[in-house]
């Protein structure tokens, strides 16, 4: 195997023999080959698109499904992995003899002919597309950074899809992106041009999420988060994916069963419509990494609806009661299917076991405010305005992005705790759970940890700089008293990069280390032509960002 999608790459370069992650060299070699199949289906889609050929939107929904699935920390099912191949590949045959009906077509690459497969040939294909079969350093690295992007792009469209938002600008470059991955052909300034259009595409993906989430749910408001327990059984959900969450405290209402939130499922609780239900008791636990401690507190069973999953060990004594749905997936797990259209999914299994276990284990007591996404920030504006005008507010610091394992990124609970006491923290995704729990203090009554929500609410980020450099009629985004100390683990964090890139936004630092998918060269053009950079020590980064 080879993969250096995730920040943990081994050695800072790649996982080679299991990934730091989890996954096993057979499971990768079964991710990979779908992606292969799933670029041989995006092919052919991207083509029927070009002939006006209709097909059904769900071939959309199961690529994104497909990609989702491939995310680091998303699907440890080598079953299920299997399966989704299988169907895959079946979608693609029906498509490609519905167009060849009427239509020839040139050059058609190995994936889009390819139609069956044994389990045997999973290593042999593996190897034969792999990520290093690309020998080129650069078109390597910029093919990945684009396929890193798109998938992100899948993850957050499968999420609007789930709530019946559409959008066809999104799903056609899904489809063609996916199969542009396929071409050998391309110069190294194509490939950037990809890479450039990919964050266009992100930008419009994040935007039909939030309108999707904000529509099925109201825009967030400020809310104080309960991080204490009841003495009630209860259901830990985890991961991403809004419409599942919603499916779940309709079935507990009444039960007697409580639900808690876990990880990025925490700014569930900022929106209007979760707050009618009593059993929506808070949040539990810390950040995704810290599941096998947070787990064997919890005492009852744990809802994963996306990544972020960590392979518990065998005698961890939550293994069985872990259940998966949608993309994510674990080996030995029960995994709830889909909803029928118009429907729910059936979680009467996860609720049943939940009666027969005890109690949450308190952890810690108190509360977390959050909520602060556009439209409430928007609504704070001239009280914001003024902060800044009259000094009491000088600089804002973007802290979103990811959390991880790593002891270096011990560095932004320093980086938040050292900060000027007139600086305020944007941030977004799991990253926050490194200093969400200070005691960071306000500065006029707004608290200087604003919390837009999940990785995918960057976009709040971006909508209220934009707004922001609206409002102080500035020429350029540029120009705003913003910097960016970003951290990032794994490929929505790329998806939001090239989103924030689109939008015209320079001069980001990412860490703690820059992925190990750049090559050099690469490097060198993200710096001349957007400043990215990487992170020092804590002290100096707050002298070059802050003064």
């Amino acid at each position: 195997m080879f993969c250096f999608q995730c920040q943990e790459a081994a050695k800072g370069t790649g996982c080679t023999i299991a990934g730091v992650c989890g996954k096993k060299d057979d499971l990768a070699a079964m991710q990979d080959v779908l992606m292969y199949a799933s670029k041989g289906l995006a092919w052919w889609m991207a083509k029927a698109d070009e002939k006006k050929l209709a097909y059904k939107k769900s071939f959309h929904t199961e690529l994104m499904t497909a990609l989702f699935a491939t995310i680091t920390n998303a699907n440890f099912d080598k079953d299920a992995i299997a399966e989704k191949i299988r169907h895959i590949l079946e979608l693609k045959r029906n498509l490609k003899n519905e167009l060849l009906k009427e239509h020839s077509f040139e050059n058609i690459p190995e994936a889009a002919n390819w139609e069956a497969f044994t389990v045997g040939e999973f290593e042999r294909r593996a190897l034969a597309i792999g990520i290093l079969s690309e020998t080129n350093e650069d078109i390597r690295s910029l093919r990945e950074l684009a396929t890193y992007g798109i998938k992100g792009m899948a993850a957050y469209a499968e999420h609007a899809a789930n709530l019946g938002m559409f959008d066809d600008e999104v799903n056609a470059f899904l489809a063609e992106g996916m199969g542009t991955l396929l071409r050998d052909d391309m110069s190294v300034d194509e490939w950037v041009a990809l890479v450039l259009k990919t964050g266009d595409a992100a930008v419009k993906t994040m935007a039909l999420l939030d309108k999707a989430n904000t529509t099925a749910y109201g825009n967030p408001e400020i809310s104080k988060v309960n991080i204490g327990v009841r003495k009630n059984p209860a259901i830990l959900i985890s991961g991403h994916d809004l419409r599942d969450l919603e499916d779940l405290l309709e079935q507990t209402k009444g039960t007697g069963v409580d639900v808690y939130t876990h990880s990025e499922m925490l700014p569930a609780h900022y929106y209007p419509k979760f707050k009618q239900y009593d059993n929506f008791v808070g949040n539990y636990g810390s950040s995704w990494w810290k599941q096998g401690e947070d787990f064997e507190n919890f005492n009852g069973p744990i809802l994963f609806t996306t990544n972020c999953i960590v392979p518990p060990k065998d005698n961890a004594s939550y293994k069985d009661k872990i259940y998966t749905t949608g993309a994510s997936g674990l080996s030995g797990s029960v995994h709830f299917a889909d909803r029928e259209a118009g429907g729910r999914k059936d979680f009467s299994a996860i609720i049943e076991h939940a009666k027969k276990c005890e109690a949450p284990t308190e952890i810690e007591t108190g509360e977390i405010v959050g909520g602060f996404a556009h439209a409430q920030v928007l609504a704070l504006a001239d009280k914001i305005v003024d902060a800044v005008k009259t000094g009491a507010i000088k600089k804002f610091v973007v802290m979103a992005g990811c959390d991880g394992r790593m002891k270096s990124r011990e560095y932004y609970t320093d980086f938040a705790e050292k900060l000027p006491k007139d600086t305020v923290i944007l941030t977004a995704g799991c990253a926050k759970y490194r200093y969400n729990k200070l005691n960071l203090g306000d500065i006029g009554g707004i608290p200087r940890v604003l919390d837009a929500g999940q990785c995918n609410d960057s976009y709040s980020l971006a909508v209220i700089a934009l707004k922001l450099k609206e409002v102080f009629a500035l020429e350029d985004i540029n120009e705003l008293p913003i910097v960016y100390n970003i951290a990032w683990y794994e490929q929505k964090a790329v998806t939001v990069l090239l989103a924030l890139l689109s939008l015209g936004v320079k001069n980001i630092h990412l860490g703690p280390t820059l992925p190990a998918f750049l090559s050099p060269n690469v490097v060198n053009v993200l710096v001349e032509n957007f400043g990215i950079g990487g992170i020092n020590t804590v002290d100096e980064d707050i002298k070059t960002m802050i003064a």
